[in-house]
C-alpha cells in the first residue's frame, strides 16, 4: 500500500528556487520509476521529470531541462524536484507519482503508465 505524499509548494517569484519532497510510505522504492508531473488549469497533465531509482538514470522535459533536479533519497524513501529559476509557466499542481521499469519507461512521460499518485502541491509562480 503504497502513499505518497507531495510538499514543498507555494507562492515564488520568478527566478527564485524551490524544491518540492514527496515522501512515500508502504516499501522501498528501490529500483523504480519516479515521476513529477504537473498539471495547469485547463491543461493536461504534463511530466516533468523522472528517475529510475536503481540506477540514477534521469530525464527532464525541455521545458524544465537545465533549471530541474530530481533526486531520490533511499534512507528517507522521499523523491524531491528541485526547480531553480522559476518561471509562470511553471505554475500548476505537482505530482509525484510512482511506475515501474516495465511499464513505466516511455517518453515523454505518459501519465497512465504511473499507478500511484500523491495528492500534489501548488506551485504557483508569480510576481
Amino acid at each position: 500500500q503504497l502513499h505518497l505524499v507531495e510538499s514543498g509548494g507555494g507562492l515564488v517569484q520568478p527566478g527564485k528556487s524551490l524544491t518540492l519532497s514527496c515522501v512515500a510510505s508502504g516499501f522501498p522504492l528501490t529500483n523504480y520509476v519516479i515521476a513529477w508531473f504537473r498539471q495547469a488549469p485547463g491543461k493536461d497533465r504534463e511530466g516533468v521529470s523522472r528517475i529510475i531509482t536503481g540506477d540514477g538514470l534521469t530525464y527532464y522535459a525541455d521545458s524544465v531541462k537545465g533549471r530541474a533536479t530530481i533526486s531520490y533519497d533511499a534512507a528517507e524513501n522521499t523523491i524531491y524536484l528541485q526547480m531553480n529559476n522559476l518561471k509562470p509557466e511553471d505554475t500548476g499542481m505537482y505530482y509525484c507519482t510512482v511506475g515501474s521499469i516495465r511499464t513505466s519507461m516511455t517518453l515523454p512521460l505518459i501519465p497512465w503508465e504511473f499507478g500511484f499518485w500523491g495528492q500534489g502541491t501548488q506551485v504557483t509562480v508569480s510576481s
